[in-house]
C-alpha cells in the first residue's frame, strides 16, 4: 500500500522541542508497528471516553489510520502508550463553485493525568505549522469541545441542523402523487456502499463538505466492529425510474418505555436528488409504530419543516459543527467563486502569523476572485477566526460585524457579507 505523502511529513520541531524540554517525547505512531499501532489506538479510544477496543476493533480502526499522519506524545514514566494524541490527512473541502486541499485533523486527546501542560496547544500549532509547509491553504475538524479551538484560529464555519420530530402529530404535507422512482429496504453491505458513493457523488453540491472514508460508511451501516447498535441498523435506498440511487439512509428504531412505540433515529441521510429526499422523509414521517424520530447534521435549509402539516412537531436545532482555520490567505479565498462583485481591503489579524496581513480582494462579475497584498488602508479589520468562519458562506459577515466581531464601514461589511454567503446552506454530513 502506497502512503499518502502527508504521511510522511515529520513531525512539528517546534513543538518537538519544547515538549522535550518538559520530558515529553512528540513522534509519528507508525501503523505498520505492532506496539505503536495499539498504543495510539488505545489511548485514543481512553481520550474520548470509549470503552477499551477489542483486537477486532483494534485491527479495524489500524486500516483506517494508515492512511494518517498520526502522532503521539509519550512520557517515559507513564507506560508504553502516548499520553496525547492527534492526526492529520490531506483531504477536499467542498467549496462554492470548486474546492481547496484541506488538512483534516483529528483524535485530539489529552490523558487527564497531563491536563494544563502545554501539550494542546503544542499539538494543535505543530499541526498548523506542519499544514502550512506542505503548503495547504485551509486546516479543518469537528470538535467535541466548542471553546478550545478558537484560540487557535479556527473559526465555527459550517452550522448544521439538529431535528427532532414528533411523528404522531407532524402529518405529512409533501405531494402524494406516486413517485417515479421506489424506496426499498437494503442489507448493510449495500447501504454501505450506496452511502459511500452517494456522498461522494453529493459532496461537492454543497459548500464545507470533505470526502468520506470506507470505515465511516462501515459504521453507519452497522457493520462496525464494537457497535452496540448494529444488530438494531436498518437501511432503505431510492431508486429514480432508470434503477440509479439516489438516496440512502441509515437508522435505527428504539422502543420508548410503556407506550408501545419507537424512536427512529437516523445515522445518515444522504441523496443525490429532491424526490429522493421528498420520499426518505415521508418514510420517516409516516412510519407505523413511532411517534419521535431524530437526525442530526442536516443542513439548515433542509425542506423538513415544510414537508409537514405541523411545523410545530418539528424542533430545529441550530449547532456547531464544521470548524475551520484559514492559513493562506490567497490560496484559500481564490479557491471558490462568490455571489457578488467586491473590491474591499481586508485587515486580518492573526496571533500565529499565518495569516496576517492588508488584502486587497477583488471578485469580477463571473464570481471569480483576485488577492493582492496591500498598503492601502483597510475598510474591513477582522480576526483569522472571523475570516475562517465567513469561508465556506454559512456565516454572514453581517452577523458578526453587529456581534462586534468584524470592524469597518457598514457599507463595506455589507457588501463582504454579500458577496461571501452561499446557497445551498453549506454543510458537514460526517465527523472526523
Amino acid at each position: 500500500m502506497t502512503e499518502p505523502e502527508e504521511t510522511l511529513i515529520s513531525v512539528d520541531p517546534d513543538s518537538q522541542r519544547r515538549l522535550r524540554e518538559k520530558g515529553l517525547d512528540y513522534r509519528i505512531a507508525d501503523m505498520a508497528v505492532d506496539a505503536d499501532a495499539e498504543g495510539f489506538l488505545r489511548a485514543d479510544s481512553r481520550g474520548f471516553l470509549d470503552e477499551d477496543p477489542t483486537d477486532a476493533e483494534l485491527a479495524q480502526m489500524r486500516e483506517t489510520m494508515r492512511a494518517r499522519r498520526n502522532i503521539g506524545v509519550y512520557d517515559p514514566a507513564a507506560g508504553s502508550w502516548p499520553i496525547a494524541t492527534v492526526n492529520s490527512w490531506v483531504t477536499p473541502l467542498s467549496l462554492p463553485g470548486g474546492e481547496v486541499d484541506m488538512w483534516a485533523i483529528s483524535s485530539v486527546t489529552v490523558a487527564g493525568t497531563h491536563r494544563r501542560r502545554g501539550i494542546a496547544r503544542n499539538l494543535l500549532e505543530g499541526e498548523l505549522r506542519a499544514a502550512a509547509g506542505a503548503g495547504v491553504a485551509v486546516a479543518g475538524l469537528t470538535a467535541s469541545e466548542a471553546t478550545i479551538y478558537g484560540r487557535y484560529g479556527f473559526g465555527s464555519a459550517v452550522p448544521v441542523m439538529r431535528f427532532t420530530v414528533d411523528t404522531a402529530r407532524a402529518g405529512w404535507r409533501g405531494s402524494d402523487a406516486p413517485s417515479t422512482g421506489r424506496l426499498v429496504y437494503a442489507d448493510k453491505q449495500t447501504l454501505a456502499t450506496d452511502l459511500e458513493q452517494l456522498h461522494e457523488a453529493s459532496r461537492a453540491r454543497r459548500s464545507g463538505q470533505v470526502a468520506g472514508w470506507r470505515g465511516r460508511w462501515q459504521r453507519m451501516a452497522g457493520l462496525a466492529e464494537g457497535d452496540k447498535e448494529a444488530a438494531a441498523v436498518r437501511g432503505v435506498r431510492f431508486t429514480d425510474a432508470d434503477g440509479a440511487v439516489q438516496g440512502a439512509m441509515a437508522y435505527t428504531l428504539a422502543e420508548l418505555p410503556g407506550v408501545f412505540r419507537s424512536e427512529l433515529r437516523i445515522r445518515s441521510i444522504i441523496t443525490t436528488s429532491d424526490e429522493a429526499l421528498r420520499e426518505i422523509w415521508r418514510f420517516v414521517v409516516q412510519h407505523d409504530l413511532v411517534t419521535r424520530a431524530r437526525v442530526d447534521l442536516r443542513p439548515v435549509d433542509d425542506p423538513l419543516p415544510w414537508l409537514v402539516s405541523d411545523q410545530r412537531a418539528v424542533t430545529a436545532e441550530v449547532h456547531d459543527h464544521g470548524w475551520l482555520r484559514v492559513l493562506d490567505v490567497d490560496a484559500a479565498l481564490t479557491a471558490r467563486t462568490y455571489s457578488a462583485p467586491l473590491d474591499i481591503v481586508l485587515r486580518v489579524d492573526d496571533p500565529l502569523g499565518f495569516a496576517a496581513g492588508d488584502w486587497r480582494v477583488t471578485v469580477d462579475e463571473r464570481g471569480r476572485c483576485r488577492i493582492t497584498a496591500t498598503s492601502d488602508s483597510p475598510e474591513v479589520t477582522l480576526g483569522v477566526v472571523e475570516l475562517s468562519a465567513i469561508y465556506a458562506g454559512g456565516v454572514p459577515a453581517a452577523q458578526l460585524a453587529a456581534a462586534g466581531r468584524i470592524h469597518g464601514d457598514a457599507d463595506a461589511v455589507s457588501a463582504l457579507s454579500r458577496a461571501f454567503l452561499t446557497t445551498p446552506s453549506p454543510v458537514l454530513g460526517i465527523w472526523y
